[in-house]
């Protein structure tokens, strides 16, 4: 964690440019949220994504990046993130987290949600439930004036407070010309720390939120991350930029 990350301010041309690649990942996360049945496999959810984001000019973001070899992320229970596309059939009852990055002229969009798979028990739709709300209690936090950490510890106190954990090994980031800026976010940390926010700034905030320990590990392939203790995960994610007054969300329609 840098002490004092440089974090670049967005004109507003570029924020114009981020708000056309955020919207092509939410036109995508509600194709897929459609397709989110038992029997579907996670690579016919990455074969439909992959295909609108070239239809809209797009690149997918996450292809290759660092070597990954899919355009999206597919996380399903005990999975919190970075799960790869296959042959795995989605089944009732899973829930599962669908992560998407594009790059459209050289500007990104990243965004994340998680979807019961038909009919889900009440600790998934509690969890569900929890996470969203904790993304928007963040996107709350983050105003000209506030600190980062405004942010992590808001997400933190709401997460905890209904007895689950926020995953700190993975955080939210800045997001513009590459798919990773500074600064980096975490779900928690102590309020009135960190850099301030300014009007042009352009982070995703993305809790992930466990149903047991906060602590996860990595599969064997070298992406995949699994909660330690084997309970189940969610996660949501949205571009935002700050302005004058609350944050505007980009990633959605």
């Amino acid at each position: 964690m840098h002490i004092n990350p440089v974090i670049i301010i967005k004109s507003q041309r570029e924020i114009e440019q981020l708000k056309r690649s955020n919207v092509i990942v939410a036109e995508v996360l509600q194709e897929l949220k459609g397709m989110i049945i038992p029997g579907r496999t996670t690579q016919e959810l990455d074969r439909v994504a992959e295909a609108i984001i070239l239809s809209k000019g797009g690149v997918p973001a996450f292809k290759g990046y660092r070597n990954y070899p899919a355009t999206i992320c597919v996380s399903i229970n005990e999975e919190v993130v970075h799960g790869i596309p296959g042959p795995r059939k989605l089944r009732e009852g899973d829930i599962v987290s669908i992560d998407v990055g594009v790059n459209l002229n050289g500007y990104f969009g990243d965004a994340a949600i998680t979807v019961p798979v038909g009919e889900v028990d009440q600790g998934a739709k509690r969890l569900l439930e929890v996470t969203e709300r904790a993304l928007y209690i963040g996107i709350e936090m983050a105003r000209v004036g506030n600190r980062l950490f405004d942010i992590s510890h808001a997400i933190q106190k709401w997460v905890e407070g209904k007895g689950f954990s926020v995953v700190r090994e993975f955080v939210g980031h800045g997001i513009g010309k590459n798919l990773h800026e500074e600064p980096q976010i975490p779900n928690f940390g102590s309020p009135g720390q960190g850099p301030r926010l300014e009007k042009g700034m352009v982070f995703a905030l993305e809790p992930m939120v466990n149903e047991g320990t906060f602590e996860v590990k990595i599969l064997s392939d070298g992406w995949t991350v699994v909660t330690a203790d084997g309970k189940r995960s969610a996660h949501f994610e949205h571009t935002i930029v700050i302005t004058d007054g609350q944050a505007e969300i980009l990633s959605i329609l």
